[in-house]
């Protein structure tokens, strides 16, 4: 069969508006049951037991690993597996999540027993209702779909789909109710650009003691670029007698006034040369929000002070050394 771009393109569009038509349906009809779910929890002592088999296995796996990134410990459990031993990693104070899109899989039906027996709390995500796993279960949450949106309504697509958002929704309902900050999130994520972002403070990317470049008010232009040339930010903090900061000259200041001034610029008070209103930051403030400040105010440094005095200066260069920017 020969068949054009076009078509393909169609069938793509058409494949992704059902599948986003099943997630509005149940955004729509879906009740208090993902609220009780997401309690039941938030109050949990243990684990949560992620089962699934199939396709939905594949989308347990996630929706386990995306607890766990939210600070909900949470393990995933092959249902073709627990019943050849592994079924001993469940405890009382575990809850578990069952996902089946027919809910009578008879690997997945084998295991309520044991979580009967056990007195965990059970939570079904199942497109069937009347299943096995629906009746069976203390917490339902229902996740059929009209149609898969396959060609040949064989492969499971929407319910799938939909078994992932719902999964998402649970997570998303943990972080409010823990009340989750981003710096909390950074210490599950240490690793990689996201966790450098999330933990990296200005104090840590920071020139400071030595390496900081400060003049007092009164200075020539010619000292300050002393200064500048011995500390290598291109930059110059300027503080008055008792160690407040006043002002700041850098390289763009020193090009102006040459501009303007010629070689005289040397002599020139770096009173009358320098940026009355430089740019600060605190220590303590995240990387990330000095790459924000410089970005958006087009500079290439920024400082940090602490009561209006000076304690560091940071680069952008330094910033993107470490990964921030």
């Amino acid at each position: 069969m020969n068949n054009s771009d076009r078509e393909l393109l169609d069938a793509a569009k058409k494949l992704m508006r059902t599948e986003a038509g099943e997630i509005l349906r149940a955004a729509d009809s879906i009740g208090l049951e993902i609220v009780t779910a997401a309690r039941e929890i938030f109050a949990c002592k243990g684990r949560v037991v992620v089962v699934g088999l199939g396709k939905s296995g594949h989308v347990g796996r996630k929706i386990s690993a995306t607890l766990a990134s939210l600070g909900t410990p949470s393990f995933f459990l092959h249902a073709a597996e627990a019943a050849h031993g592994d079924l001993g990693m469940v405890r009382r104070e575990d809850v578990g999540l069952l996902i089946s899109n027919s809910g009578s899989s008879s690997e997945i039906v084998a295991l309520l027993p044991h979580f009967r027996r056990l007195g965990a709390k059970m939570i079904a995500i199942t497109g069937a209702m009347n299943s096995p796993l629906a009746k069976n279960s203390d917490i339902v949450i229902n996740a059929g779909v009209e149609t898969e949106g396959d060609p040949l309504e064989l492969a499971p697509m929407s319910s799938t789909t939909l078994e992932l958002v719902i999964g998402d929704a649970i997570a998303t309902l943990l972080t409010i109710l823990r009340g989750l900050k981003r710096e909390d999130f950074a210490l599950f994520h240490p690793g990689g650009a996201l966790g450098r972002k999330l933990l990296t403070r200005v104090r840590d990317v920071m020139g400071t003691d030595d390496q900081l470049p400060v003049v007092k008010q009164g200075v020539t232009v010619k000292d300050a670029l002393f200064v500048i040339t011995g500390k290598g930010y291109g930059a110059a903090c300027v503080i008055d007698n008792e160690g407040n900061l006043t002002g700041i000259f850098t390289d763009g200041d020193l090009r102006r006034l040459m501009e303007k001034s010629g070689t005289d610029s040397f002599n020139t008070k770096i009173d009358d040369a320098m940026t009355l209103t430089p740019k600060t930051i605190s220590p303590d403030a995240l990387a990330a929000e000095a790459v924000r400040i410089i970005e958006q105010n087009e500079i290439s440094v920024l400082i940090a002070t602490e009561n209006n005095k000076p304690v560091g200066i940071v680069h952008i260069h330094e910033l993107l050394k470490a990964g921030i920017a």
